[in-house]
């Protein structure tokens, strides 16, 4: 049980920080730049065993169209609004965001996958949107205007995990998580090798400094690679419902970090959003710990 805790507090500290490495690329790559070189990171390590397990399980056909369809959902267009809401909003502020992915899991079940719903659970629905204004100061005119960039995308982001995890759990539960993982590191890859391509293309001076090379190899090679595999590791060796836990840890590593490495203040709204925030996910997961253990679960 020990290994399991070490690799539980690990992951947090690891997808915690993810958020602290998105602002040290953001700014020398690009949104489009940080996506592409930590899904190509990513890919680097996990493509090796993408392989030795293709072989020794046959090449039987993959779900392509699903499999593009949770690339999408789960690394190309989060991972892209992500960067964008890290240019105008504190990295523990977008992680205490992230983890209401849970609450627009449950949501988006409903409205889309025909999920029925507790009250408990839509009781904790609400309680997570009064997290989110609190964060916000109650000022809910910045999602409808110019300043949506930031806590509107970082929502949007969370909306678009949810979608992806809804989807796998219907359509790809067969399918390995090497698999899933690999792939949705592939397409997110190539989804910010051509946007970079159409806007700004990166730099190669700009990526020699020791933050952006720590960042790409945090994102990619821990965050994206090494991470997903330990998060399965928990699953497997321990259980979903503790795996799911790590949902509530990434918040309160990520203020660690912010603090630490970046100076960012912990403000009393933080705290309070946090907890609230909290109090809905605990209540919006009640019915089924399940939601909470797909690849949503970090940001990672």
């Amino acid at each position: 049980m020990a290994r399991l805790y070490t690799a539980l507090i690990g992951l947090s500290l690891i997808w915690g920080m993810s958020f602290v490495f998105i602002k040290w690329l953001v700014e020398p790559a690009g949104v489009w730049g940080t996506v592409f070189l930590r899904c190509l990171a990513g890919a680097l390590v996990l493509l090796p065993i993408f392989f030795i397990q293709r072989k020794r399980e046959g090449k039987k056909p993959l779900p392509l169209w699903k499999l593009l369809v949770v690339g999408i959902g789960n690394a190309a267009l989060p991972w892209t609004l992500i960067a964008l809401s890290e240019t105008q909003i504190n990295s523990n502020t977008a992680s205490i965001l992230n983890a209401t992915t849970p609450i627009w899991t449950g949501l988006v079940g409903f409205l889309f996958f025909s999920v029925v719903l507790t009250g408990f659970q839509w009781i904790g629905i609400l309680v997570g949107f009064i997290g989110i204004l609190v964060l916000m100061n109650f000022e809910v005119s910045g999602i409808f205007s110019s300043d949506f960039v930031g806590v509107g995308t970082m929502i949007l982001a969370t909306m678009s995990y949810a979608f992806a995890s809804q989807f796998t759990k219907k359509y790809l539960a067969g399918t390995s998580v090497v698999v899933i993982s690999t792939f949705q590191l592939l397409i997110g890859a190539a989804f910010g090798f051509v946007g970079m391509m159409m806007t700004d293309p990166i730099a190669v001076g700009d990526l020699a400094s020791g933050e952006v090379i720590l960042g790409i190899l945090g994102l990619g090679c821990l965050g994206s690679g090494v991470a997903t595999l330990l998060y399965f590791y928990i699953m497997t060796n321990g259980s979903p419902e503790f795996a799911s836990t790590v949902t509530y840890l990434i918040p309160g590593t990520a203020m660690i970090w912010g603090f630490v490495l970046l100076r960012e203040p912990v403000t009393h709204n933080l705290i309070l959003g946090l907890l609230i925030i909290f109090a809905g996910v605990f209540l919006s997961s009640r019915k089924s710990k399940k939601i909470i253990t797909s690849l949503s679960a970090g940001t990672r």
